[in-house]
C-alpha cells in the first residue's frame, strides 16, 4: 500500500471482502465494501473529508476554523479525527439516544460534544437544525450540514463508487445500501448508473423509516421503529434526491441482529448495527435477483461502538428483541 500522507491519505481503498457463508446461502457473491477499515473506523470518513476539502477549497474554513455538525456519531468521528488532523477545533450536537460508546469516543477525540433530546426534524431543538443554528453564533465556523451538503455524495461518486467498479472489474449486478444522509447510497449509485444502467441499485431501510415507502409509492410514510443508528430517515435529503433507486427492501430489527451475529460467528466480522441491514438486504436482493448474480454491499463500521447495545442481551431484551443464539454447523 506504500506510505500515505496522515490520517487524510489513509482514507479510503478499502478492500472488497467477499462474504463466503452469505455467498454460499444466497447461490450470489455478495461482496462488503469494508468502510470500518478506514483510520476512523467508518464510511462516514469519506464524507468528513469531503466536506472538509470543499469548505476549505470555497474559503469558509479558515486555519483555526471551527467545524460544527449534527450527527447520530460516525460523521462526527471523522470529523474530529480530521479537525485534530489539519488543526481546527469541533463542536458535535448528537442525540442522546445514540450509544455511550460513540458519545464517550467523541469526547476522548476532543470534540465539544453538545448531548440533545431526539426530536423529530421537523421541530426547532432537532440536533441537526441546532446544529446549523449554533454554527451560525460561532465566529469562523462552518456547519458540515451532512445531510443537505452535496459535498457529502460527491464524495463517494469520487472515490467510493469507482473503487468498486475498478475492484469488480466492471462486474456487479447490484449495490444495495442503506442511507441516512443519502451520501453512500447515491454518490455511488449514481457513478455506477453512469458506467453502467444494468447495474440495479438497492435502497435498504429499517423500520422506522420513510425511505422505503418513497422508494416504492413516493409517499413518505413511516412504519414502526428500529434500535439501528445512524440510518433511515423521514425525508429526502439534498444527497439523496436524483438518486436512482431501482428497487428498496424494509428490514425489521430481529432479521438484521441475526444476519449481524451470523457475520461474526461465520465471516469473523464483528460489525454494527446498519452492516445487519445491508447484509439482509442483499441476500433479500439475491433473492429476487435468483442464482449467479454479484452484489455489493457497505460494511459500514465496527461493532465496538455498540458493545452496550447490539451485542447485549439484557438491553435488546429491554427493546423486546431476542438475542441470536449460536448453533454449531
Amino acid at each position: 500500500m506504500g506510505i500515505t500522507r496522515g490520517f487524510v491519505g489513509a482514507v479510503g481503498h478499502t478492500p472488497l471482502i467477499r462474504l463466503e457463508y452469505f455467498s454460499a446461502l444466497s447461490g450470489c457473491e455478495i461482496l462488503g465494501k469494508a468502510e470500518f477499515m478506514n483510520p476512523g473506523g467508518s464510511v462516514k470518513d469519506r464524507a468528513a473529508l469531503g466536506i472538509l476539502q470543499a469548505a476549505e477549497a470555497s474559503g469558509a474554513l479558515q486555519p483555526g476554523g471551527t467545524v460544527v455538525e449534527g450527527t447520530a456519531g460516525n460523521t462526527g468521528i471523522g470529523l474530529a479525527h480530521l479537525c485534530n488532523a489539519r488543526g481546527y477545533r469541533c463542536v458535535i450536537v448528537i442525540p442522546d439516544t445514540q450509544s455511550a460508546e460513540k458519545i464517550g469516543l467523541l469526547r476522548s477525540l476532543g470534540a465539544e460534544v453538545r448531548p440533545v433530546p431526539a426530536v423529530p426534524y421537523r421541530d426547532p431543538n432537532n440536533y441537526v437544525r441546532l446544529s446549523g443554528s449554533i454554527a451560525a453564533e460561532i465566529p469562523g465556523a462552518v456547519w458540515a450540514n451532512q445531510f443537505d451538503n452535496c459535498a457529502n455524495r460527491q464524495a463517494h461518486y469520487d472515490s467510493t463508487g469507482p473503487e468498486i467498479w475498478e475492484q469488480c472489474a466492471g462486474q456487479l449486478d447490484a449495490w444495495v445500501a442503506a442511507t441516512g444522509t443519502g451520501g453512500t447510497y447515491a454518490g455511488v449509485a449514481l457513478y455506477l448508473k453512469e458506467c453502467s444502467k444494468a447495474v440495479r441499485c438497492v435502497l435498504a431501510d429499517p423500520h422506522g423509516s420513510a425511505l422505503f415507502s418513497w422508494a416504492t409509492d413516493g409517499s413518505l410514510a413511516m412504519e414502526g421503529s428500529s434500535i439501528t443508528e445512524g440510518i433511515g430517515n423521514s425525508r429526502v435529503t439534498a444527497n439523496l434526491e436524483g438518486a436512482p433507486v431501482d428497487d428498496a427492501v424494509r428490514i425489521d430489527d430481529q432479521t438484521a441482529l441475526q444476519v449481524l451475529y451470523e457475520l461474526l460467528w461465520h465471516e469473523g466480522l464483528f460489525m454494527g448495527g446498519s452492516v445487519g441491514i445491508n447484509v439482509a438486504a442483499a441476500l433479500e436482493t439475491a433473492r429476487r435477483l435468483g442464482p449467479g448474480h454479484r452484489i455489493v454491499t457497505v460494511l459500514c463500521d465496527g461493532g465496538d461502538r455498540y458493545r452496550s447495545r447490539l451485542w447485549d442481551r439484557e438491553w435488546l431484551e429491554s427493546r423486546g428483541l431476542r438475542q441470536p443464539g449460536r448453533t454449531l454447523p
